[in-house]
């Protein structure tokens, strides 16, 4: 008995030296995510005296205006979430079970789609749907009209944009689920004379539920926190939490107000994480399930129950025996799909694709207004932008600060990924929660906090505020990638390395990083997008100084439209699209996904 406590002690001492690679990037995070969070929420119940009060949150539920504005952003939270997966999931079904030519074409459209950016695809529809814009002169074109009809700046134009927006992160959660279903659960059923309806609705659909349902519950938490949807293609009537949020920071300069909202978006966050947690547990998150997991039938499966899924899959069953029951059923075989099925995924991709690339030829129009068709064609309007020594400014300061930011996340999170893939660490599921809380959180709860702990270090308006703003926001793509790539790497080559006398130091730098070094290039471009578009951080920690791209085409687009604020985002739009494929290939190409 004596002699097992002293080896406990050590195996504990020994897990919690293992931890120490994670110690730079979770000191990071304290300072700049937990430690300004915590100063943001208690504003909320601290009064500028110092005594405790609960005056902001009487003040945000008796006014009509802001319990408007919380109940406008939950409704069109929850229908965005809604209405994301539901048109995103037979996209999502068709990429899991398609051919690899197939599915990475549709892959990389929704990638596509993903990385444009929610502030240039925003603006593509304030285009599409402009009085001049491409539906309403189809529409007159096709007699159909005889004045423009109006789409924007009312809550139909507001849902457009965010289901658009929201959509492909939908599909690529749901992806990840459905590809770990083990696809001979459905040759089974077949082979027990189950219809391909029946196949679907008992066996692949509740399989599917725990990305489903993730991929509801990181669109809904996203939405809790945007702004530039309903700013753009909204009205005044359709305000949201957050520009509330913003307006009582940037103009009344109140922190506890802003405080207070930003509890009821983290209690919003909390609790549909807590639900989620103990429903399907937290390892669903990001849409990874175990084989064969099905939801928990404490969950849905009893509140739908058994026979509302058979009742579903015999109206499968007949609608597809009415149709073509040799073309139509759901297929069984990898790769095969019905043509309605097929249709519907395309028509999915278009809705996410279609508006962006109609910036182009807007973008070379020679009219001084946006419109629809454009007239003539000219380049002056990319001749104006590069021209322009703000925008040119706007686009180097934003190349420069996500390489930094880039660069800063790549060295904080691969120490750590390499120290959580290879031992186990004291307290390890909580290092890897707190890496990806600042994905989680909405990014405008991290701008207010990181301003108000920035104000009073001389920080706002600098670029190491800027850049440490948005390694922030990077930390949690570049640990994700990295844990990805890490997970696939043969230990054995170390092992080896070992047993010829190589030092660990030696082993890192002569066989482990050479063999993820595309990976390691992947994460810093995926790193660099994040950063390159983002906007809610530029807002607030620039202080209005030395602005970003994203913030320079933001400020331009409040004023009005025009022909070169499409140059722009088509500029941006082929520059990150450019970095997305450089990456897609640099993973094809990695060693270790090669041996996979």
């Amino acid at each position: 008995m004596t002699a097992a406590v002293p080896s406990s002690l050590r195996a504990w001492r020994t897990r919690l030296m293992h931890g120490v690679p994670a110690l730079p990037v979770l000191v990071f995070l304290a300072v700049t995510y937990f430690v300004p969070l915590a100063l943001l929420l208690s504003r909320s119940v601290v009064s500028p005296s110092g005594q405790w009060t609960l005056e902001h949150f009487i003040r945000l539920f008796e006014t009509s205006a802001y319990v408007s504005s919380l109940l406008l952003t939950l409704k069109m939270s929850l229908s965005t979430a809604a209405l994301s997966v539901a048109i995103g999931y037979p996209l999502a079904f068709v990429i899991a079970r398609a051919g690899k030519s197939l599915a990475l074409s549709l892959v990389m459209g929704v990638l596509a789609a993903y990385w444009a950016g929610v502030l240039v695809r925003t603006f593509a529809w304030l285009v599409v749907l402009g009085r001049n814009g491409p539906i309403n002169s189809g529409l007159a074109w096709l007699g159909i009209t005889e004045r423009p009809l109006e789409f924007l700046y009312h809550y139909g134009g507001v849902m457009m944009g965010m289901v658009n927006a929201w959509t492909p992160l939908a599909v690529l959660v749901m992806v990840a689920t459905m590809q770990t279903i083990d696809q001979r659960l459905i040759r089974a059923a077949s082979t027990l004379g189950a219809g391909g309806g029946q196949a679907f609705w008992r066996i692949f659909f509740p399989l599917s539920m725990p990305g489903l349902v993730s991929a509801f519950l990181l669109v809904f938490m996203g939405c809790l926190g945007t702004f530039v949807v309903p700013a753009l293609l909204g009205s005044g009537r359709d305000v949201m939490v957050a520009q509330v949020m913003i307006v009582q920071v940037e103009q009344l300069l109140n922190w506890g107000f802003a405080g207070a909202i930003g509890v009821l978006i983290l209690l919003a966050t909390l609790l549909v994480l807590a639900v989620f947690a103990k429903v399907f547990g937290m390892d669903a998150l990001l849409g990874r399930a175990a084989a064969g997991r099905s939801v928990n039938h404490s969950g849905f499966a009893r509140v739908l129950g058994r026979n509302l899924l058979g009742l579903l899959g015999s109206m499968s069953d007949a609608v597809a025996s009415l149709a073509d029951t040799a073309r139509s059923r759901l297929r069984r075989q990898q790769g095969r799909h019905s043509p309605v099925l097929l249709a519907a995924a395309v028509i999915v991709l278009a809705f996410l694709l279609t508006p962006t690339l109609f910036l182009v030829p807007m973008s070379i129009g020679s009219g001084a207004f946006i419109e629809w068709p454009p007239k003539g064609f000219s380049l002056r309007w990319y001749e104006l932008v590069l021209g322009s020594g703000a925008w040119v400014r706007a686009g180097v300061h934003s190349i420069y600060v996500a390489v930094l930011a880039a660069a800063f996340s790549v060295a904080l999170t691969l120490p750590a990924a390499i120290a959580l893939t290879r031992r186990k660490i004291v307290g390890q599921k909580l290092i890897m929660a707190a890496m990806v809380a600042p994905m989680i959180i909405p990014h405008i709860l991290l701008a207010v906090a990181l301003f108000l702990v920035f104000a009073p270090l001389g920080l706002v308006g600098t670029d190491l505020g800027l850049v440490t703003g948005h390694t922030l926001v990077c930390v949690p793509y570049t640990f994700v990638t990295l844990m990805a790539i890490l997970s696939g790497y043969d230990q054995r080559l170390d092992q080896a390395a070992c047993t010829l006398g190589a030092r660990s130091w030696q082993r890192l730098w002569h066989v482990t990083l050479p063999l993820i070094r595309t990976g390691l290039l992947a994460a810093f471009l995926i790193a660099f997008i994040t950063s390159f578009e983002e906007l809610t951080i530029a807002l607030f920690v620039t202080g209005g100084l030395s602005a970003t791209l994203p913030k320079q085409l933001w400020s331009e687009m409040i004023l009005a439209a025009s022909p070169a604020l499409a140059a722009v985002s088509t500029l941006m739009l082929v520059f990150v699209l450019t970095i997305v494929a450089v990456v897609h290939m640099l993973k094809r190409r990695s060693p270790i996904a090669a041996g996979r």
